[in-house]
């Protein structure tokens, strides 16, 4: 049991100069005993509003160096002060806010909402078991107007697909992956060269890209990359929710649409995940 959807913003100063996270965080127990559920005895039982306070107030007092670290802190307090909790789970998100610049200088005290990925975690801890944590991205939309198509693929009565060796590739990317033994890690940092990552395996090089063959090869490029560039990565899950668009036929207007006027498909639409991991990891 727990709270969800524990939303504030953290705000700290420096001078002139003000900084801002704001998060959503949901936290949850599992106690040493379930009496609570079969006999109806609350004695052990932490209430949710008190879950909700302790959040509050570790933010208060240790900022939020990090969503990680905050994680951690959350993690850190329930199993040092409550004698009762066999576990505890702390997810926290994090509103994409950005230091406003203008005339490219940036601005001391304003920020502006930029969606282009919502940054995530996980840590979760065992009574007398090793904590965890996972980070991820999730929201993130991507798409390259050329260099992707799909080709070759399994045909029988039921495909009407057509191949296609140029089309637009377009999604809306979920990325999670676990840290194996959580060490002094410089969160902030690595977080931000998986990203960095992500765009360019998705990408391809600046001045002529490079050719996916299918959402699934690009998923696993995505993975691989990560995983030679980021040695605290320990395993790597990658969904990506495919949208397609089609041409308009202008024909009956008198125009030729040469892939210049496209319309999304809203549903159905495909999905692609995989789950990528060193050997190691596994073999444990």
């Amino acid at each position: 049991y727990g709270k969800n959807t524990i939303k504030f913003l953290r705000l700290h100063r420096e001078g002139k100069k003000h900084f801002v996270k704001e998060v959503e965080v949901c936290a949850h127990l599992r106690l040493t005993s379930p009496q609570e559920y079969l006999e109806g005895n609350n004695s052990l039982v932490i209430p949710t509003d008190t879950i909700k306070n302790i959040v509050l107030v570790l933010a208060k007092k240790n900022g939020i160096p990090s969503l990680e670290e905050f994680a951690i802190d959350i993690c850190n307090h329930f199993m040092t002060t409550f004698c009762q909790v066999a576990y505890v789970k702390a997810y926290v998100q994090e509103v994409p806010w950005q230091r406003l610049h203008e005339d490219g200088a940036p601005h001391i005290h304003s920020f502006i909402c930029v969606p282009d990925g919502i940054r995530f975690c996980e840590a979760e801890q065992c009574r007398n078991g090793p904590l965890i944590v996972f980070a991820g991205i999730k929201d993130l939309k991507l798409m390259k107007t050329t260099q992707s198509g799909f080709e070759g693929f399994y045909k029988n009565e039921h495909t009407t697909l057509p191949e296609r060796h140029d089309r637009i590739l377009c999604g809306e990317l979920f990325c999670k992956w676990s840290y194996g033994e959580c060490k002094d890690f410089d969160f902030n940092c690595i977080w931000k060269k998986i990203r960095e990552c992500i765009l360019e395996a998705f990408a391809g090089p600046p001045d002529c890209g490079e050719y996916s063959p299918s959402y699934q090869k690009t998923v696993n490029c995505i993975q691989m990359f990560v995983l030679s560039r980021v040695s605290q990565v320990q395993v790597i899950e990658v969904v990506l929710n495919n949208t397609f668009y089609n041409v308009v036929d202008m024909k009956n207007l008198g125009l030729t649409n040469d892939k210049e006027v496209l319309v999304p498909v809203e549903a159905p639409y495909g999905s692609c995940a995989c789950t990528l991991g060193r050997k190691k990891f596994f073999e444990v």
